[in-house]
């Protein structure tokens, strides 16, 4: 049998928060062999938000922490101070790829920059995670996912009666974050794989937001024309395209957008009268507003289990809205085994979502709960050489942590 996709990859992560965290889950989930580097008296912060899981005994665990850091070892170095900073070069010396998620220049007071680094590893592969990218007027500044939303365009975009909304997830930081920065790893090892030669991966948060506005961007610039939500098709533009309440006060995502779905719809609801209306954005607001209201008192004329039922007859392009609680229902998540329960030696288990992506040929391995802080310091650095005595020393010093 073929092993795992990464297998045979380590990566040294030094990431903290969110984006570089979820960006190294999926390579460990991939199969490489992800070593978090933590500081002692410093963790990740993610190590203190709440919620958290309580045993009886009164020991906690960060939901967050645990959701993104499982299948990772975890070694406690405090590479602020000059021995510590030693240890990880020897442990970066044996990696294939760090990813680090700090302000441009941070790390470079330390002898942990990519320019420091490749000297001594050129064939280091070496992901940066910026709010801005590493040049640029906006390099060294700090930010938030709000933040590069705002830069980005897209938060602009979303608006209710003129004022922009807040998303509920965190979109500059995970689609333009850990999936640029997960893309970024992998083409740099298929690079090296070819040249032999290491690289320095720039993700920009912000940047990497942008590609979500492919069609829109090129829309305005061959028309000149700036979007708003009543002239974009697919953002409430088109009432075959739409949010409807029904009877039991549930919602559904409506998705007619090709004219047979919208056609069938309109056989299967007998209402051949509102064919010509659908999928015309030059309606006008007049006509398209009494269409809109006609269609939202018929999906109020039915439950969503109703709606539900006709949508699996007549393929209406019907969904439900789910709300959170309702996810781990669904059978078709279930089918495609969407969520995963993690064994815990102190809680027993954990749910989390599990990498979306399948292979056939080659097995991934199973998912290992989230370390604790320091769980792997020993082992690890035993293996470049250390012995316990030394170790015993440097944890004495407060240069690394273990239990």
């Amino acid at each position: 049998m073929s092993e795992a996709p990464l297998r045979g990859i380590r990566v040294i992560d030094l990431s903290r928060l969110l984006p570089g965290p979820l960006a190294t889950l999926f390579l460990a989930d991939l199969g490489a062999e992800v070593i978090k580097v933590e500081l002692p008296q410093q963790p990740d912060y993610v190590r203190h938000y709440p919620p958290f899981y309580t045993t009886d005994k009164g020991e906690s665990f960060s939901a967050n922490y645990l959701a993104l850091n499982r299948s990772k070892k975890n070694v406690a170095i405090d590479y602020t101070r000059p021995e510590g900073r030693q240890l990880l070069i020897e442990l970066i010396k044996t990696a294939d790829v760090v990813v680090e998620q700090f302000r441009p220049g941070y790390l470079s007071q330390y002898g942990l920059d990519y320019e420091s680094l490749a000297q001594i590893h050129p064939r280091l592969i070496y992901v940066s995670i910026s709010g801005y990218g590493q040049n640029g007027p906006y390099a060294s500044r700090a930010g938030h996912d709000l933040n590069y939303l705002a830069y980005s365009g897209i938060l602009g975009l979303n608006t209710h009666q003129d004022k922009p909304l807040l998303p509920p997830v965190q979109i500059a930081d995970i689609a333009g974050g850990s999936y640029m920065a997960v893309m970024g790893t992998l083409t740099a090892l298929l690079a090296r794989h070819r040249s032999q030669q290491g690289e320095h991966v720039d993700v920009s948060m912000t940047q990497g937001a942008l590609p979500m506005l492919h069609l829109l961007m090129a829309e305005y610039w061959a028309n000149g024309q700036l979007p708003t939500r009543e002239t974009m098709p697919l953002a409430g533009g088109l009432i075959n395209y739409e949010v409807y309440r029904c009877k039991d006060g549930k919602w559904i995502a409506f998705a007619a957008l090709e004219p047979k779905f919208w056609m069938r719809f309109c056989e299967a609801i007998g209402k051949p009268e509102l064919l010509g209306l659908g999928l015309d954005q030059n309606t006008s607001a007049e006509k398209k507003a009494h269409c809109r209201a006609q269609l939202a008192a018929l999906f109020e004329s039915k439950s969503r289990e109703e709606w539900l039922r006709l949508d699996a007859e007549h393929e209406l392009l019907i969904s439900p809205i789910y709300s959170l609680d309702e996810l781990e229902q669904d059978p078709h998540l279930q089918a495609r085994q969407a969520f995963v329960e993690i064994p815990h030696p102190v809680l027993g288990s954990y749910k989390s979502i599990a990498l979306p992506i399948g292979f056939r040929n080659h097995p991934l391995p199973p998912p290992a709960p989230a370390p604790d802080l320091g769980a792997h310091t020993q082992s690890v650095l035993q293996a470049l050489g250390i012995d316990t005595a030394q170790l015993e020393a440097l944890k004495a010093k407060k240069i690394i942590h273990y239990v």
